[in-house]
């Protein structure tokens, strides 16, 4: 059976669903960054996935970044699934821009992580889940 890793439940907000990922945000409020966590037990690696859900994978991995970058503008998508502290497969999609915090650095170990405030919270839940289309269920 499927459990989201602890640290990333705590450190995520839970935005919906795709058919295979559930689709977390970051609850850092410096940077756009959504997080993809495809719902199969005990996998660490993409190859370690069927064929069928690599493939879903991607295309939700797709999906989210076109639709972020489209949202917020973002310069640049860093899409990248690395495990070294979460071994839980998970891929980071986080939109990039000249002069923000951390460029053109990585965005890990730049700082404490800003929490959203409750109103940018619900405006970053509508800005990414509005335009993912079908499949996509949004949590409530």
């Amino acid at each position: 059976m499927f459990r989201l890793d602890d640290r990333l439940a705590a450190d995520t907000v839970v935005l919906g669903r795709f058919p295979l990922s559930l689709l977390l945000l970051m609850n850092d409020a410096r940077f756009p960054w959504c997080i993809l966590v495809p719902r199969r037990e005990g996998v660490t690696e993409i190859h370690r996935l069927g064929a069928d859900d690599r493939a879903a994978l991607l295309a939700e991995s797709c999906r989210l970044a076109e639709r972020m970058q489209a949202a917020f503008g973002a310069d640049k998508m860093n899409v990248a699934a690395l495990g070294n502290v979460v071994p839980q497969l998970h891929l980071h999609h986080v939109a990039r821009f000249r002069g923000d915090a951390a460029w053109p650095h990585p965005v890990w170990g730049r700082g404490p992580a800003v929490p959203y405030a409750p109103e940018a919270l619900a405006a970053a839940r509508r800005t990414v889940a509005e335009g993912l289309g079908g499949g996509f269920e949004a949590a409530s």
